[in-house]
């Protein structure tokens, strides 16, 4: 990264954090309005203390519950019942799928036109041009950090793909991260979310758009989240790991919407589009595998002396050997992957023959684009023959 390079950064307005913290959308919530859009999962995560706070503060809501992870039709089902209820703003309580619909919700609620215009790569990429309802984001997961971000991702069933509709003015006004509401996770689930939540702060921290602000985030989230993620696996009631692994999710989060990510990213969007397996999971799969394809792409090149050393600053980082090299960084995390009982590619369904068309999808990603190295399409098909 040059020395001058400049940069932007843009968050949420207000991020409050920390044990209990759940509480703070008593008040909170009326600064938006009467009656609130309820976004949240099928039902395995308890409400019942937010709807107590919502009670508390004399505030109406009407539920709309999301199965899966979002696609178009979730988010005009949404819309419609936020109109039909005369909501004026939303919250989005849940994991990563639950709060991206929420944001897409949020968006349309004051924006014309069908979702299809928003969405990139296989819609019109309008841009959202009014400011979306408020909306307050609740995550009871540690993964994607979309309770900061720009964006939400959203499948296509027709083109089985995953896209997104990004906007700035998209990012929640308000986020609320407790790290008690995520002891509820599952093993299987803290698992995956805290793979995407690694990965996300991997990637973020050697993307080429990298800057010294999320740098910062992304070294703490690294060492956070490299020591808590297998302790939380293991012993999923150790608050002090459920802490450091939301923090390592809420950086992760402010690292994508500024710098991005890179080719693990890339893949992931379309394989799960196509394939029904967790989006942490494949993330996992994919990582060592990017990680030494983009050190040897990055080797080979003279001008990139600065983001190799960031490479092996990883590796020293999560080993806590700090004269570990990159091989050893990539045998960690194949060895924390195995740990957590991830699988490989082949164990979700894909098959060698898919590899051609994900590699098509892929290949236009906007995260691929941020990756510190162009990947020819041939290093593309060695990554997936790898993670296989």
């Amino acid at each position: 990264m040059a020395l001058d390079k400049s940069f932007e950064f843009v968050t949420s307005e207000k991020i409050v954090f920390g044990n209990g913290s759940i509480a703070q959308v008593k008040e909170s919530a009326q600064e938006f309005g009467q009656k609130v859009l309820l976004v949240c999962g099928s039902g395995s995560v308890p409400m019942e203390k937010l709807i107590n706070f919502l009670d508390e503060g004399n505030l109406a809501y009407e539920i709309f519950r999301v199965e899966g992870e979002p696609n178009i039709s979730t988010i005009e089902d949404g819309l419609l019942r936020a109109k039909s209820s005369g909501s004026t703003f939303v919250i989005g309580y849940g994991g990563g799928s639950v709060l991206d619909t929420a944001k897409a919700i949020s968006a349309m609620m004051t924006n014309p036109g069908e979702v299809m215009e928003y969405l990139e790569v296989i819609g019109g990429g309008k841009k959202i041009v009014n400011s979306p309802a408020p909306m307050i984001a609740i995550p009871t997961t540690a993964g994607t950090g979309t309770e900061v971000t720009r964006n939400a991702v959203i499948a296509s069933e027709v083109h089985h793909v995953k896209v997104s509709m990004r906007s700035p003015l998209m990012i929640p006004k308000l986020a609320i991260v407790d790290p008690e509401l995520t002891i509820t996770m599952p093993p299987s689930v803290t698992a995956s979310t805290g793979m995407d939540a690694l990965t996300q702060v991997f990637e973020g921290y050697v993307s080429n758009k990298a800057n010294p602000m999320t740098d910062a985030l992304a070294k703490e989230g690294i060492l956070r989240g490299s020591r808590a993620l297998l302790n939380a696996y293991q012993n999923g009631n150790d608050m002090r790991s459920r802490y450091d692994m939301s923090l390592t999710s809420l950086f992760g989060g402010i690292v994508l919407g500024n710098s991005g990510l890179g080719a693990v990213h890339g893949f992931a969007g379309p394989i799960g589009g196509m394939f029904n397996a967790p989006h942490g999971a494949i993330c996992a799969s994919l990582l060592p595998a990017v990680m030494k394809f983009n050190a040897l792409e990055i080797s080979r090149r003279a001008d990139m002396a600065l983001v190799q050393k960031k490479f092996v600053e990883i590796a020293q980082w999560i080993t806590g050997k700090p004269d570990a090299s990159l091989d050893e960084g990539i045998a960690w995390i194949e060895n924390l992957a195995k740990q957590l009982n991830i699988p490989g590619l082949k164990a979700i369904g894909i098959k060698k023959e898919d590899f051609g068309s994900i590699i098509e999808k892929a290949s236009v990603s906007s995260s691929m684009r941020k990756n510190p190295v162009k990947l020819e399409t041939d290093t593309l098909l060695q990554i997936l023959e790898e993670a296989y």
